[in-house]
Protein backbone atom coordinates (compact mmCIF):
# COMPACT_ATOMS: atom_id res chain seq x y z
CA UNK A 1 0.00 0.00 0.00
CA UNK A 2 3.06 2.26 -0.18
CA UNK A 3 1.95 3.88 -3.43
CA UNK A 4 -1.64 4.64 -2.43
CA UNK A 5 -2.22 8.39 -2.47
CA UNK A 6 1.33 9.18 -3.52
CA UNK A 7 2.20 11.29 -6.53
CA UNK A 8 4.44 10.80 -9.51
CA UNK A 9 5.29 13.26 -12.26
CA UNK A 10 3.48 13.25 -15.60
CA UNK A 11 4.43 14.84 -18.90
CA UNK A 12 3.45 18.55 -18.77
CA UNK A 13 2.70 18.61 -22.52
CA UNK A 14 0.24 15.72 -22.13
CA UNK A 15 -1.36 17.39 -19.10
CA UNK A 16 -1.52 20.73 -21.00
CA UNK A 17 -3.63 19.02 -23.67
CA UNK A 18 -5.77 17.01 -21.25
CA UNK A 19 -6.60 20.01 -19.03
CA UNK A 20 -6.60 22.75 -21.71
CA UNK A 21 -10.19 23.75 -20.93
CA UNK A 22 -9.14 24.70 -17.37
CA UNK A 23 -6.39 27.04 -18.52
CA UNK A 24 -6.76 30.73 -19.24
CA UNK A 25 -5.62 32.36 -22.45
CA UNK A 26 -1.84 32.03 -22.68
CA UNK A 27 -1.59 30.12 -19.38
CA UNK A 28 1.17 27.53 -19.50
CA UNK A 29 1.47 24.33 -17.53
CA UNK A 30 4.90 24.09 -15.87
CA UNK A 31 4.64 20.73 -14.08
CA UNK A 32 2.04 18.08 -13.32
CA UNK A 33 1.81 15.32 -10.76
CA UNK A 34 -0.69 12.47 -10.76
CA UNK A 35 -1.96 10.85 -7.58
CA UNK A 36 -3.99 7.67 -7.75
CA UNK A 37 -7.14 9.62 -8.67
CA UNK A 38 -6.21 13.27 -8.29
CA UNK A 39 -3.86 15.61 -10.14
CA UNK A 40 -1.75 18.64 -9.13
CA UNK A 41 -1.13 21.14 -11.93
CA UNK A 42 1.44 23.92 -11.55
CA UNK A 43 0.84 26.64 -14.14
CA UNK A 44 2.64 29.94 -14.60
CA UNK A 45 -0.33 31.63 -12.80
CA UNK A 46 -1.72 29.24 -10.19
CA UNK A 47 -1.86 25.80 -8.64
CA UNK A 48 -4.80 23.68 -9.78
CA UNK A 49 -5.93 20.67 -7.76
CA UNK A 50 -8.08 18.19 -9.67
CA UNK A 51 -10.00 16.18 -7.08
CA UNK A 52 -11.89 13.15 -8.43
CA UNK A 53 -14.73 12.16 -6.12
CA UNK A 54 -17.10 9.26 -5.64
CA UNK A 55 -16.69 5.60 -6.43
CA UNK A 56 -16.45 6.09 -10.20
CA UNK A 57 -14.42 9.30 -10.13
CA UNK A 58 -16.80 10.88 -12.65
CA UNK A 59 -17.57 13.77 -10.30
CA UNK A 60 -14.59 16.13 -10.31
CA UNK A 61 -13.89 19.23 -8.25
CA UNK A 62 -11.31 21.75 -9.48
CA UNK A 63 -9.53 23.93 -6.92
CA UNK A 64 -7.72 26.97 -8.27
CA UNK A 65 -5.18 28.49 -5.89
CA UNK A 66 -3.48 31.69 -7.06
CA UNK A 67 0.17 31.66 -6.00
CA UNK A 68 -0.37 34.98 -4.19
CA UNK A 69 -2.75 33.13 -1.81
CA UNK A 70 0.00 30.78 -0.68
CA UNK A 71 1.41 32.24 2.53
CA UNK A 72 4.17 29.66 2.92
CA UNK A 73 5.09 26.06 2.19
CA UNK A 74 7.42 23.35 3.40
CA UNK A 75 8.95 20.20 2.00
CA UNK A 76 10.07 17.23 4.02
CA UNK A 77 12.53 15.07 2.16
CA UNK A 78 12.58 11.30 2.35
CA UNK A 79 14.86 9.74 4.94
CA UNK A 80 16.96 6.62 4.53
CA UNK A 81 14.09 4.29 5.39
CA UNK A 82 11.24 6.56 4.27
CA UNK A 83 10.65 6.50 0.51
CA UNK A 84 8.22 9.42 0.43
CA UNK A 85 8.60 13.20 0.62
CA UNK A 86 5.83 15.51 1.80
CA UNK A 87 4.74 18.93 0.59
CA UNK A 88 2.69 21.21 2.85
CA UNK A 89 1.12 24.39 1.49
CA UNK A 90 -0.55 26.99 3.68
CA UNK A 91 -3.28 29.00 1.96
CA UNK A 92 -3.85 32.48 3.44
CA UNK A 93 -7.50 31.73 4.22
CA UNK A 94 -6.77 28.51 6.18
CA UNK A 95 -4.74 27.54 9.24
CA UNK A 96 -4.48 23.90 8.16
CA UNK A 97 -1.97 23.16 5.42
CA UNK A 98 -2.76 21.25 2.27
CA UNK A 99 -0.62 18.08 2.41
CA UNK A 100 0.56 16.01 -0.53
CA UNK A 101 2.90 13.03 -0.50
CA UNK A 102 5.35 12.34 -3.32
CA UNK A 103 7.08 9.07 -4.06
CA UNK A 104 10.82 8.66 -4.26
CA UNK A 105 10.60 8.97 -8.06
CA UNK A 106 9.59 12.65 -7.82
CA UNK A 107 12.23 15.33 -7.32
CA UNK A 108 10.74 17.26 -4.38
CA UNK A 109 13.36 19.95 -4.97
CA UNK A 110 11.83 20.57 -8.41
CA UNK A 111 8.43 21.06 -6.75
CA UNK A 112 10.00 23.45 -4.25
CA UNK A 113 11.72 25.38 -7.04
CA UNK A 114 8.43 25.81 -8.94
CA UNK A 115 6.67 27.09 -5.83
CA UNK A 116 9.57 29.38 -4.95
CA UNK A 117 9.57 30.89 -8.44
CA UNK A 118 5.88 31.78 -8.31
CA UNK A 119 5.20 32.42 -4.63
CA UNK A 120 8.14 34.79 -4.14
CA UNK A 121 8.06 36.25 -7.65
Amino acid sequence: MALFGNAHSIDPAKAQQEYARLLGRGEQLRAAFLLIRDTLLFTDRRLILVDKQGVTGKKVEYHSIPYKSISHFSVETAGHFDLDAELKIWISSSTTPLKKTFTKGVDIYEVQAILTEFVTG
